[in-house]
């Protein structure tokens, strides 16, 4: 199978167009290109826009906390945590009632 070699601005307006659209597969049948042709021409670009960022665009791009967004974010953390086990031990006690055949209700 030959292989064919196309220009960068045709790249660049199937890449645009597939972009647009959302649908690889009809892009590629359009401009008669292998999808997975297309796929890693769009994975490219993605990865030499990347490349040619600024730095400082890079930085603000990378979110790091502070040390007491931190501190709040781990409180929060906790909380879910507690919340989740409490809602495992719920499910629990409720599959365990639902395997006894006559589970002892107490009535007063």
């Amino acid at each position: 199978m030959k292989s064919k070699r196309y220009p960068k601005e045709f790249k660049d307006q199937v890449i645009k167009d597939a972009l647009e659209i959302n649908d690889v597969g009809q892009v590629a049948k359009r401009y008669e290109v292998h999808p997975k042709t297309l796929y890693r021409w769009i994975s490219e670009s993605k990865h030499k826009a990347w490349q040619q960022t600024s730095s400082e665009s890079k930085k603000t791009a990378v979110y790091i906390p502070s040390h007491k967004e931190y501190k709040q974010l781990e409180k929060e953390n906790d909380k879910l945590k507690n919340i989740l086990g409490e809602k495992d031990l719920e499910i629990a006690i409720l599959r365990d009632l639902l395997k006894k055949k006559n589970p002892g209700f107490q009535t007063e």
